[in-house]
């Protein structure tokens, strides 16, 4: 019997400029580059509606494609609380929201290719855990 393989794919998408993620994008993987200038990335919320409603279970990956990118790449909730923990490389400490409310996450010009942020919605929240090889390169705002 042959095996059989659940999600063994994720779609992605190449973003290198200004992009409303979609409610009917989840799942996917943004593979980031910010070489046509500094990149908002807008997140489904709250007070949207249709494919730009946040919902429970929504699940997003940003990953940058570039080493020392050379702008920073934005992600913002709106009016959106988002919890982030993140750690780098040497297991130091990562932004970290600690019960304070934040709206944006920011790749900034010191990261790495590979670092990431893994993002889910619970329909009310967003939670997202970060990595990176470079302590301070994920901030927050």
């Amino acid at each position: 019997m042959g095996r059989v393989y659940f999600n063994a794919r994720r779609e992605s998408h190449a973003l290198d400029g200004a992009y409303t993620v979609k409610a009917s994008d989840s799942g996917k993987v943004f593979m980031l580059s910010a070489t046509g200038g500094t990149v908002a990335i807008t997140l489904p919320t709250l007070s949207g509606t249709g494919d730009d409603l946040a919902v429970a279970g929504l699940y997003y990956k940003f990953i940058v494609l570039e080493d020392t990118p050379a702008n920073a790449i934005t992600i913002g909730a709106g009016g959106t609380v988002i919890d982030i923990v993140g750690v780098d490389i040497a297991q130091n400490d990562g932004p970290s929201s600690a019960g304070t409310a934040k709206s944006n996450l920011i790749f900034g010009t010191a990261c790495k290719q590979g670092d990431y942020i893994d993002m889910f919605h619970d329909g009310t929240t967003w939670y997202a855990e970060s990595m990176s090889s470079t302590a301070g390169s994920i901030t927050t705002s």
